[in-house]
């Protein structure tokens, strides 16, 4: 993480340092996982646990692709499923470009698309909201369908992170 210019973390670095690490921690929970187990879904969910890991690292590269047209070195193709490998060299490479758009986002900093027919503007600020909720929501969706599977879902949570990275310490009084 680096300083901001007030000297503390900054809030945006450590989102989305949450971000990446509650999908990786997500993405090596499942590696594990059965192929019956990846193919499981739930009613209310995006799909299989397999299809929306997809869906969130899909997604996380759409958001840089819009702004930036950058894309991983691996690229994940449409119609095939890609290996845990791949999946989590797209997730480290998405959200390291993520933390970069958010901290150069000004409010004023639109994102604009075009097509043959129409074009669409929005400010970079709100697609990088998009970018960690949308995350949050499917990562959410597969600890259900893991829960249902009877197992124990990797917690992802806050307090997680702060324990697994050093941030959080208690002492006796």
């Amino acid at each position: 993480m680096t300083d901001n210019s007030h000297g503390g973390v900054s809030v945006v670095n450590t989102l989305f340092a949450h971000n990446a690490w509650a999908n990786l921690k997500l993405l090596n929970f499942c590696e594990q996982l059965s192929d019956a187990q990846l193919d499981t879904a739930t009613v209310g969910g995006y799909g299989t646990i397999r299809d929306t890991l997809v869906h969130i690292i899909g997604g996380e590269i759409s958001y840089v692709k819009r702004t930036n047209g950058r894309m991983p070195p691996t690229p994940l193709q449409r119609g095939q499923l890609p290996s845990f490998a791949v999946l989590k060299e797209a997730a480290t490479w998405a959200s390291d470009e993520m933390l970069q758009l958010a901290l150069s986002a000004q409010s004023d900093t639109l994102v604009e698309e075009r097509d043959d027919t129409s074009k669409a503007e929005y400010p970079l600020a709100s697609l990088m909201v998009q970018a960690i909720t949308h995350s949050t929501e499917h990562r959410t969706q597969i600890a259900s369908i893991i829960t249902q599977l009877g197992m124990e879902p990797p917690d992802m949570s806050g307090w997680m992170y702060m324990e697994e990275t050093k941030q959080y310490r208690e002492s006796a009084l």
